[in-house]
């Protein structure tokens, strides 16, 4: 069978894509990219907040006129909101022949197998199941960088946040398991493996009774061939010295720290459910910056939570001027349908959310543009994962940008470079070409 796939949401979703294809792959059937000559179609939905839940929607409608006008013989819906949806799934579109959950992935090719017999399935397992996949993964990431996903659900039950109620408590990934998916990565010349979880900086508490990522990190550190390891969804209240020395003395391990924060104001981190207090937050940054100086700091912010007041916005307008943020991104808070939060009393006017949000947008431009400045001069090590021939530059990413979420740096360069070298560069420029700031380098090999 040609089987296409549509994966939606996250990073952590994408590497369940990648293990169904894998098996699907093994069982003999054939992935394609093209819509016209699938016979089997898989939408792996998110269902985080409205607008993804809305986009998962859209595809699965999308690939359902494929079924009526196309080749198409199944379509099949995974991921979270087959979920959270089990039954109105099935019941509400009747072109789906399919559903199956966020632990039961590694069901795929036996869902497929019964939905050609005609039966209309549903299979979905306890969302505290942890299943364990050994396969080599499709990648789908372009061959040079991949994630790793070393746990999965979560036990912070932020008072917004659905993600426990979908994906279960935060269980980790054993370290076997991890490190031998990261071998299988780099044998299919992966060179940055990002670290990724719902929390990937509480692994091995429910194994071993204590957080040991940095056991963990040195041993990735450890295999062969792995040049950068990049750390992403490191909760503030869960920063250890030992985390934060193995970062800076491991060479392999990027100085980069994806940070959700989500608030400054004391009284809004307590309505979410947050364990940290503005204080906390400026203390752990003061002295992440303080061991690594060149780190690079990533968080998001949630503006318009409820009752978030004008002098919360300030807070956290402060916070953003003061804390110098290297990447930044802010969300208008989404009332998800099963947490706490919906239900809330002051709930904020859907303008005003937006309106506070473009504000703190604005203030994180100025920090970039400044901070972007900076770099001017500077020689970096830079990951190069393409070129536009039209416009005869390369485009690759340093250690200072994740995949998806930063900016592409854009190198003019003398000589071919191969996709997928590291390479040295001279910054020349700092052109900005969105809030990220993507800057211009010139290439000095």
């Amino acid at each position: 069978m040609k089987i296409l796939f549509v994966s939606l949401g996250c990073d952590k979703n994408l590497v369940d894509s990648e293990v169904m294809l894998g098996l699907l792959r093994d069982k003999g059937h054939e992935i394609t990219n093209d819509e016209a000559q699938a016979e089997v179609i898989v939408v792996n939905t998110c269902s985080f907040i409205h607008d993804a839940r809305e986009e998962s929607i859209q595809t699965i409608l999308e690939m359902a006129e494929l079924k009526k006008n196309g080749v198409c013989r199944l379509l099949i819906v995974s991921g979270c909101l087959a979920e959270k949806y089990r039954d109105e799934v099935l019941e509400e579109l009747p072109e789906v022949d399919a559903v199956v959950g966020t632990t039961a992935y590694d069901t795929i090719c036996e869902v497929i197998d019964k939905s050609l017999a005609g039966e209309r399935v549903q299979s979905f397992e306890s969302t505290d199941r942890l299943p364990l996949v050994e396969t080599r993964r499709v990648l789908t990431t372009g061959g040079y960088s991949s994630y790793l996903k070393i746990g999965e659900g979560c036990d912070k039950h932020c008072t917004y946040c659905i993600i426990p109620k979908l994906r279960g408590n935060y269980r980790s990934v054993p370290m076997d398991y991890v490190l031998e998916d990261a071998r299988r990565l780099v044998a299919a010349g992966v060179k940055e493996l990002n670290i990724v979880a719902q929390e990937t900086t509480t692994w091995g508490k429910d194994i071993y009774g204590e957080k040991r990522l940095h056991v963990l990190l040195r041993e990735l550190c450890k295999v062969e061939d792995i040049r950068w390891i990049r750390l992403l969804y490191c909760y503030p209240e869960e920063i250890t010295d030992e985390l934060i020395e193995v970062i800076r003395t491991e060479p392999k391990i990027c100085h980069y720290l994806d940070m959700p924060i989500q608030h400054s104001s004391d009284a809004i981190l307590k309505r979410m459910g947050r364990r940290t207090s503005r204080s906390e937050l400026e203390a752990v940054i003061g002295k992440l910056r303080k061991a690594i100086p060149d780190i690079t700091l990533r968080t998001t912010l949630i503006t318009g939570f409820p009752e978030e007041t004008e002098s919360d916005h300030e807070d956290l307008k402060s916070f953003v001027q003061k804390m110098e943020f290297d990447r930044l991104g802010v969300f208008t808070y989404s009332p998800e349908e099963g947490t706490p939060a919906e239900k809330m009393e002051g709930q904020v006017p859907e303008t005003l959310k937006e309106s506070r949000r473009d504000e703190l947008m604005l203030l994180q431009q100025q920090v970039s543009a400044k901070k972007t400045a900076t770099m001017i001069g500077k020689t970096v090590e830079v990951l190069v994962e393409g070129r536009i021939p039209e416009e005869g530059v390369y485009v690759g990413r340093t250690y200072r940008d994740a995949p998806e979420v930063d900016g592409y740096i854009f190198l003019n360069a003398q000589e071919e470079i191969i996709s997928g070298d590291f390479v040295t560069a001279e910054v020349t420029g700092a052109d900005e070409y969105d809030l990220t700031g993507d800057v211009i380098y010139e290439f000095t090999k």
